[in-house]
């Protein structure tokens, strides 16, 4: 970019400062993604999201709806590199920059690097900015190389990718492992040696793919922040043991608070005290997530349809407020199979998970997981924190502030406390597992103590 333009964004950003055009773009074309089949680095005064955003290297639409609005990351630029492009792919979910490619990928290469990698995969069925504002923003800041992944495929319609029931989701894990071992060789490119240490983390369905990589890759990774992962295990817990309560008996709570349909979508693992938010989450989350993700695992239960009916009254033909997943063939149960955990990670994690979290519930996630992480002997390398008042999505606790409290500033801090964990070889361990409790007063948003 020549000098007069990057005055002029900046400016027209209001983002000129004393950092800026501090960026080293001397090894900027000397940087190749092993394997990948397209890239563009950029040499950037900043790569934090507001010069992002300014300058067209992120998508806010991906990661605005997730984090408060009170929740701050730390002031002052980051100058680096970025190298935006994606592996080779046969589906196209990803519609970002008019490319129409999954296997999407961002690498983000502070100047200031202080030798460690974090890699993460897309929450949801989001693409590969959906946590710059909640994770790249502030490790960058703290000196650290940035990769994340669309993890191959992305959107409401990503069961579509695959051959076969399953195949959609693990593709995401090919997908981190592909994303982690390229982002490595970068990083030895662009600083002349590989990183001290890997880390890898994510939110939701990235917490799963920590879970998952921890599990079975280890070997590329020290250490792992699990925020929120769904469970998936063939004799369940697993989504469609709870999704469908919800859908099947929320209409008659909301009508008439029944006691009965009340009674049931707790019995199904939603916490008591979460009401207030069912609402919301029946129009958002419950009905799409239960039905697109059905029609992953289980494309045969509505015939011809894709992904069901949409808010469907129970009895309605094909409606997944009816979906029992006990009576489904056991070809479903393989495909859950083919995409499970089994707890046995072999580096540290740390898990966190909300009480109020009313997509996925604590006791039919996080708490089962950490049960079978303890029941696989591997009990020592994990630490479970339980955040009262945490919600899925941060966002809620601008509608909410009295109700709920933001998950991201324990994140951070757990995310420290696993640094020193593994780069202290065990000498510094965490704080035993335990519940984190809301504080009556002070800027919960931003502060969390373990």
């Amino acid at each position: 970019m020549k000098l007069h333009a990057r005055i002029a964004l900046a400016l027209g950003a209001g983002l000129l400062s004393a950092a800026s055009f501090a960026a080293d773009c001397s090894k900027l074309n000397l940087l190749t993604v092993p394997g990948a089949e397209k890239q563009e680095a950029a040499c950037l005064d900043d790569l934090t999201t507001p010069y992002l955003t300014a300058s067209g290297h992120t998508d806010a639409s991906d990661w605005l709806p997730l984090h408060s609005q009170a929740t701050r990351n730390p002031p002052g630029a980051v100058p680096g590199i970025q190298i935006d492009g994606y592996f080779p792919d046969t589906s196209t979910t990803n519609a970002y920059k008019g490319w129409n490619h999954d296997a999407q990928f961002v690498i983000r290469l502070p100047d200031n690097w202080n030798g460690k990698l974090v890699v993460t995969g897309a929450p949801g069925v989001r693409r590969q900015y959906a946590t710059d504002y909640l994770i790249s923003d502030w490790v960058l800041a703290r000196g650290y190389a940035f990769a994340a992944t669309d993890k191959g495929n992305s959107g409401t319609s990503f069961y579509k990718d695959g051959a076969a029931p399953g195949d959609a989701i693990a593709e995401w894990h090919r997908r981190v492992t592909e994303l982690t071992v390229a982002a490595k060789q970068v990083v030895a490119q662009r600083y002349g040696r590989a990183p001290d240490y890997t880390y890898i983390t994510g939110i939701s369905n990235g917490g799963y793919l920590t879970r998952h990589a921890l599990e079975n890759r280890p070997d590329l990774y020290d250490g792992g922040v699990d925020w929120e992962g769904p469970h998936w295990r063939p004799e369940g817990p697993n989504l469609f043991t709870f999704l469908p309560a919800a859908l099947k008996y929320y209409p008659a709570y909301r009508a008439t608070l029944s006691a009965d349909a009340h009674d049931r979508i707790i019995a199904a693992g939603f916490a008591p005290g979460s009401e207030f938010l069912w609402e919301h989450h029946y129009a958002v989350y419950w009905d799409l997530t239960q039905r697109t993700y059905r029609e992953e695992i289980d494309p045969g239960y509505d015939g011809l349809l894709e992904a069901g009916v949409p808010f469907c009254p129970s009895g309605t033909l094909y409606c997944d407020a009816d979906y029992d997943y006990a009576q489904r063939p056991p070809a479903v149960k393989s495909a859950v199979s083919s995409v499970s955990l089994t707890g046995r990670i072999g580096k540290p994690m740390i898990t966190l998970h909300g009480t109020l979290d009313t997509l996925l519930p604590i006791r039919t996630n996080s708490d089962p997981y950490a049960a079978l992480v303890r029941s696989s002997g591997r009990g020592h390398l994990h630490r479970y924190y339980v955040v009262e008042g945490g919600n899925h999505v941060d966002q809620l606790y601008d509608l909410f502030p009295d109700r709920l409290r933001p998950i991201a500033p324990c994140y951070r801090a757990a995310f420290v406390a696993l640094e020193r964990w593994v780069e202290g070889k065990g000498k510094v361990k965490p704080p035993e597992s335990r519940t984190i409790s809301r504080p009556p007063a002070g800027d919960v948003a931003n502060e969390c103590g373990l």
